[in-house]
């Protein structure tokens, strides 16, 4: 897979090789991807809709993921025919596929943004946290204007440590300008868990919003780039990341101050500011302590909270919520007053060579399948024996 992933050999591009277009297309990318066109894409949203989730994270899969000698060498591209050729093949697609990606999203549903899909530019002020070269920042602009005008939150994607601190920096920029209604983000970052320097990083960002009066649009995830990111900047355990993803997901929640979300240093009084939430976890007890803390009169009832898990991932922590979601509406029906869980599924779309980079991802997070086999396993066959005796009237 990670030959696929980075070979830039015609033989080994399921874009241009039939064959491994279509065994791809017929095993891992099913599994995990949405669709290669709108059609495709519509008949699997509809499908999870169906089932019960409340809406989809859709993300156009085009990215680039550097090696260490390419971050090296990077250059800025920005004049001459170097630079027509980054517009004509590098900006230009990845703005037309973001924008097809916020048209087919539908209400209640969230974009996922990648910025590194927009080529060697984009890449490079990353990578220097320079802003937005100028046809870049239009096509952003393009591209957020939409998704307000449509009321389509977007993902601004956490990337590789070379370039995050950037997107850090655009992110901020552009929930400035977009998150300004109370409550309610149209831009979010994403933030990861299993970094240490996270809980510092997202204090700064919400001690910013609170002084600036804009709401704070927060995705959290434990994290998905083991295999570029340095080591020695990641946590030393898997408990290590647990916890601060844990305390992190219970600050906001309740939008209080705690022992890993702190306030910084100088400004301890500092409210916490407005936020909107959306936790990507496939771990079930991170999930049951969200939803617990979300039930608890520590709670801040008005923030906004979406749960989602990546399709083809954790399919038995989406069907607890998707069931817990139904139940309370039957309750809610009957005049219950408590939070109905907003179950999501993250999907990208694009062509099965533009998927290539993402299910990499995906196969590194899933080494460790056959020890999560077990408890899969047992999951399922508890769902089996609830269905089973709630179809005879008994208790669940």
């Amino acid at each position: 897979m990670n030959v696929l992933a980075h070979s830039n050999r015609a033989i080994l591009n399921p874009d241009k090789n039939p064959l491994l277009h279509w065994f791809l297309k017929k095993t891992f990318y099913a599994q995990f991807c949405a669709g290669e066109n709108a059609a495709e894409v519509r008949r699997t949203i509809d499908g999870l809709k169906r089932i019960g989730f409340t809406g989809v994270i859709l993300g156009y899969a085009r990215e680039i993921v550097l090696s260490e000698t390419q971050t090296r060498n990077l250059s800025a591209c920005d004049a001459g025919p170097v630079a027509e050729e980054c517009m004509r093949n590098e900006i230009s697609p990845w703005a037309a596929g973001t924008l097809e990606t916020v048209r087919l999203a539908r209400p209640g549903d969230f974009v996922a943004l990648k910025f590194s899909g927009a080529g060697r530019q984009a890449l490079y002020a990353l990578k220097n946290r320079l802003p937005p070269p100028k046809q870049l920042r239009a096509a952003i602009d393009e591209i957020c204007k939409l998704a307000a005008e449509r009321d389509v939150p977007l993902l601004f994607d956490a990337e590789q440590t070379a370039i995050q601190a950037g997107i850090d920096d655009w992110t901020l920029e552009y929930q400035r300008r977009y998150n300004t209604t109370p409550g309610h983000a149209i831009i979010y970052g994403t933030y990861q868990a299993y970094l240490k320097i996270t809980p510092t990083t997202l204090g700064a960002h919400l001690a910013a919003a609170a002084k600036e009066g804009f709401t704070l649009g927060v995705k959290l995830v434990r994290g998905a780039y083991l295999g570029a990111d340095p080591r020695h900047i990641i946590h030393d355990t898997k408990a290590d990341t647990d916890a601060a993803y844990n305390g992190i997901a219970a600050s906001l929640i309740c939008r209080q101050w705690g022992s890993v979300l702190k306030a910084p240093e100088k400004e301890k009084d500092l409210s916490f500011p407005r936020v909107s939430i959306l936790l990507g976890s496939h771990n079930l007890e991170s999930v049951r302590r969200a939803r617990a803390i979300r039930d608890s009169p520590a709670s801040d009832r008005g923030t906004e909270l979406a749960i989602a898990q990546l399709q083809g991932m954790a399919d038995e922590v989406s069907c607890e919520l998707v069931h817990a979601a139904g139940q309370k509406r039957k309750l809610e029906a009957e005049g219950f007053a408590g939070d109905v869980p907003k179950a999501y599924k993250y999907i990208v779309w694009g062509t099965t060579g533009e998927c290539m980079k993402y299910l990499l991802r995906r196969a590194q997070e899933n080494k460790d399948a056959v020890a999560r086999t077990r408890s899969g396993r047992d999951a399922m066959w508890n769902e089996v024996k609830r269905r089973a005796r709630s179809s005879f009237g008994l208790a669940a």
